[in-house]
C-alpha cells in the first residue's frame, strides 16, 4: 500500500485502503469470535467496500434463496459454499475463470458475486489473494466465510 512521503515536521499519513488491501499490516484487520469457537476477520470494512461497488451492491437474495436456504438450513448452505469453493475457485488453474459461477440459481452463487468471490479475478481484486496457486485450506475457509456472513448479513436485514 502506497502512502505518502514524508515531509519536514509532518508525520506520515496512510492513504485509504484500495481493493485487494484487505491484509495490509498496517491496517488492523480484527479477528472476531463466531458462534462456533472459530474466529473470522472484522468483515465489517469489506463489506463497506463491496456496498460503493455498483455491480456487487445490486445483488440480494431472493424469495426463493430465502426460502430454500430456511428449508435446508445455514449448516447444509455452508456445505454447498465449501463444495462450490473447493471446486470452482479453488484450482491453481481454471480454464473459463470470470465465467464459472452462474448469475443465479443457488444463494450461495448470488452471495460468491456479491462478496467477490464468483472468481479468481474477483478473489485478487477484492480480497487480494493472487491468481495462479491453489487456494490453502485457509483461503478457502475465508472465502466461505464471507460468503455465509454476507447470506447471515441478507437475512437479517429481510427480518427486520
Amino acid at each position: 500500500m502506497k502512502t505518502r512521503p514524508m515531509t519536514q515536521g509532518r508525520k506520515r499519513q496512510r492513504k485509504e485502503p484500495e481493493e485487494g488491501d484487505l491484509f495490509a499490516e498496517e491496517w488492523n484487520v480484527k479477528d472476531k469470535e463466531i458462534a462456533d469457537g472459530q474466529t473470522q476477520y472484522d468483515l465489517d470494512y469489506l463489506f463497506a467496500r463491496l456496498s460503493k461497488s455498483q455491480f456487487r451492491s445490486r445483488f440480494k437474495l431472493g424469495i426463493d434463496d430465502m426460502e430454500y436456504i430456511e428449508r435446508k438450513g445455514l449448516a447444509t448452505i455452508r456445505r454447498h459454499a465449501g463444495d462450490f469453493v473447493r471446486k470452482r475457485l479453488a484450482p491453481a488453474l481454471i480454464p473459463n475463470d470470470g465465467r464459472q459461477t452462474p448469475m443465479r440459481g443457488h444463494p450461495v452463487f448470488t452471495a460468491q458475486h456479491a462478496t467477490g468471490c464468483c472468481c479468481r479475478g474477483c478473489m485478487e481484486k477484492w480480497h487480494g489473494i493472487k491468481k495462479g496457486h491453489e487456494l490453502t485450506d485457509d483461503e478457502q475457509e475465508y472465502a466461505v466465510n464471507v460468503i455465509m456472513e454476507w447470506i447471515k448479513r441478507q437475512i437479517e436485514q429481510t427480518a427486520h
